[in-house]
C-alpha cells in the first residue's frame, strides 16, 4: 500500500481483506486508523464482515471531509481483550478535484522543481546564471549543472508517477550540454 492514493470525495471501499488467522466469522473485528503525518485528526474506521473476510466502506459524503495529505495507516484485529496488528502502511489522500479553486496548482513538489529546472535551462546564459527552483535560489555556472538537476527531478517525477523516461527511450537517456 506504499504509494496508495485515494481521493477525498470519492467512496472509499478498498478490496476485501481476508485474514486467515483472524476470520470475521470467529468473532474478530478489523479496525483501521489513518493518522496524518502532519497536524490534524486521525480517521478511524471499522470494517464490516463479509463471511470470514472484511470490507471497509466510507461514503463519498464522509470522505469529502477528509483532509488531503500523507497518512500512516494501521490495521488491527480485536476479539475481546486480544488485539493484534495486521499491517502498517502509507497512504496519500488527494484533494477532491471537483472542489478545487480555479488556478490551484496540483503539481507535486518534484513536478514543480522539474518544470522550474527546465525553465532555467531554457533561459540560461553566461550572463544570467541565477534562478529560483522549488522555492530556492540557485546559481548555475554551466548548462551541465542544470541538466544534472533536471535528471534528478525527472527521476523523482518518474518515481511518483510510476513511469520511466529511460524506458520510454529504449533504456537510454541522452543529455546534450550546450
Amino acid at each position: 500500500m506504499a504509494g496508495t492514493i485515494i481521493t477525498a470525495g470519492d467512496t472509499y471501499a478498498p478490496s476485501l481483506f481476508e485474514l486467515a488467522d483472524y476470520p470475521a466469522g470467529a468473532g474478530w473485528t478489523l479496525k483501521q486508523r489513518m493518522t496524518p503525518r502532519g497536524t490534524g485528526t486521525a480517521i478511524n474506521l471499522t470494517a464490516s464482515a463479509e463471511g470470514d473476510a472484511y470490507r471497509f466502506n466510507a461514503a463519498a459524503a464522509t470522505t469529502a471531509n477528509w483532509p488531503a495529505g500523507a497518512y500512516t495507516v494501521s490495521r488491527w484485529v480485536e476479539k475481546g481483550a486480544e488485539i493484534y496488528t495486521v499491517s502498517t502502511s502509507q497512504l496519500t489522500i488527494a484533494a477532491d478535484p471537483r472542489s478545487l479553486a480555479v488556478g490551484t496548482d496540483t503539481r507535486s513538489q518534484a513536478r514543480k522543481a522539474l518544470d522550474d529546472a527546465k525553465a532555467a535551462f531554457a533561459a540560461w546564459s553566461p550572463v544570467t546564471k541565477r534562478y529560483k527552483i522549488a522555492d530556492r535560489d540557485r546559481e548555475f555556472n554551466s548548462t551541465a549543472e542544470i541538466l544534472r538537476l533536471i535528471t534528478y527531478w525527472q527521476q523523482q517525477v518518474d518515481r511518483e508517477e510510476g513511469t520511466s523516461t529511460a524506458a520510454a527511450l529504449g533504456g537510454r537517456f541522452y543529455i546534450r550540454a550546450r
